[in-house]
């Protein structure tokens, strides 16, 4: 069997995404993938930032985590997205690296990733699946072969029972749902549909 690259990108204000994407990263480590954890580079103005306590905590605590590229995009084979909502859609500084593949894009080198994707609101229907569905009409443009959970595992129900994409609210003492095994089940399962296409196109 073939090794699985797995690239993990996500954006994220205060936290949530990011527990998310670790959560997402121990489990395609768990099932042998070689992962990836980027963060995509925050855009807002630091007097922004500095306004909110935890976006500002945030923010000064994960420098350590690499910034997204594209290059980690066509390393991968597969691709697990995490973003939260805004008005229903990506955030803005997620949309904004989503907009630099444009090269990779043209070179057809995004075609057949496997993606799979996650989102987080402040409210229980604060848009996390419009959002999610958001990210998925993109990878439509890319080619890519898209993997939701749906309801192939009960730790969805547990979770909120979105079969796009794991859905989180982030409340002030952080995230609301059970949804740490809904976020690693998504993974395991990217990862292993990931597998099966890369073996069978035998590379």
């Amino acid at each position: 069997m073939a090794e699985l690259n797995l690239a993990i990108v996500y954006y994220s204000s205060t936290g949530t995404n990011h527990q998310m994407a670790q959560w997402a990263e121990e489990a395609g480590k768990s099932v042998g993938a070689n992962v990836r954890l980027r963060r995509v580079p925050e855009t807002a103005p630091m007097e922004a930032i500095e306004q909110n306590p935890a976006w500002k905590e945030h923010y000064e605590k994960t420098q350590d985590v690499e910034e997204a590229t594209t290059e980690d995009l066509d390393w991968a084979d597969a691709i697990i997205f995490s973003a939260p909502t805004r008005f229903g859609v990506e955030a803005s500084q997620f949309r904004a690296f989503i907009d630099t593949t444009g090269g990779l894009w043209g070179q057809g080198k995004l075609v057949n990733k496997v993606v799979s994707a996650m989102s987080s609101a402040q409210n229980s229907h604060g848009g996390q699946e419009a959002t999610v569905l958001s990210i998925y009409k993109t990878m439509a443009h890319w080619g890519a072969i898209i993997v939701p959970p749906g309801y192939t595992d009960p730790v969805q129900f547990a979770s909120g029972g979105n079969p796009y994409g794991v859905s989180a609210t982030a409340g002030e003492d952080g995230i609301v749902e059970d949804i740490e095994e809904a976020v690693k089940h998504q993974a395991k399962r990217t990862v292993e549909t990931a597998k099966w296409i890369k073996d069978g196109q035998g590379k």
